[in-house]
């Protein structure tokens, strides 16, 4: 059986989600998959957990023939996470070829003035600190084979205001501004680093049917993103025809008016 390329995706925990449609994608393109969670970290928001073996057996279904998927549990705010999940990823399948830095913490964030040095610390734990390290580590195993790609998700914290998320668009934006040195430094290893913004995605979480009435207006196309806008530009990224673009941050929102 002809070898296939690996992924490795963080934030696969909900059907609805970025990470699943990404997972989805690959999975159909002929990737093994390695998909990495942390249910209780929805448990605690007000959208609540998915079934996780559910989201998992949702994806094996849709691998082609001979290929696996592999799942991981963990925390990423740990600091020593990134190395053990790229860790049990090289167990499972001896090399990854890509990966999708899809997760991120929500909650406990705010306006400046209710800051602490705690909320600002708990979110660049997720949100820029594991996913620089994830990137060191897949970057170390990577042996230069074509095809090696990383992308990161980003916000639109440098397209204008994101009001009551201090802590989160600081931390998204750190990896936007250490985008191209991060690109640079990996080009000679064979690998692309990319941002994708996927802008207002209506998942199965965050959005409320207020939240959906109040910017419906600001979408040209007369709607929200769906998951699969973003999945789709990730997949291009990923696939041999996305091998000249690194260091760019691409915005898929569907002409979202700000």
């Amino acid at each position: 059986m002809e070898q296939s390329r690996v992924a490795l995706i963080t934030g696969v925990s909900r059907r609805g989600g970025i990470g699943f449609a990404v997972a989805s994608r690959l999975a159909a393109r002929g990737f093994d998959l390695v998909l990495a969670h942390h249910a209780p970290h929805d448990a605690d928001q007000p959208w609540g957990a998915d079934d996780v073996d559910a989201v998992v057996s949702a994806i094996r279904d849709r691998l082609e023939p001979g290929r696996r998927v592999e799942a991981f549990g963990g925390d990423l705010a740990e600091p020593d996470a990134p190395a053990r999940l790229v860790g049990e990823a090289r167990t499972a399948f001896g090399h990854i070829d890509v990966l999708v830095a899809n997760h991120a913490r929500s909650g406990g964030d705010g306006p400046l003035l209710e800051q602490t040095s705690a909320s600002l610390d708990e979110h660049w734990a997720v949100n820029a600190r594991s996913t620089l390290l994830l990137c060191k580590e897949f970057a170390a195993q990577h042996d230069g084979r074509p095809g090696g790609r990383i992308v990161m998700m980003t916000s639109g914290q440098n397209l204008g205001p994101m009001p009551g998320e201090v802590a989160y668009g600081a931390a998204k934006a750190a990896l936007v501004g250490i985008l191209a040195t991060v690109a640079h430094e990996l080009a000679p290893r064979g690998i692309t680093v990319n941002c994708v913004n996927p802008g207002p995605v209506d998942t199965d979480s965050y959005v409320t049917d207020e939240l959906r009435q109040m910017l419906a207006d600001r979408f040209p196309f007369g709607r929200w993103g769906e998951p699969d806008d973003p999945a789709r530009l990730i997949d291009w990224l990923v696939s041999d025809d996305g091998r000249w673009v690194t260091g760019q941050v691409i915005n898929s929102e569907g002409g979202f008016i700000r």
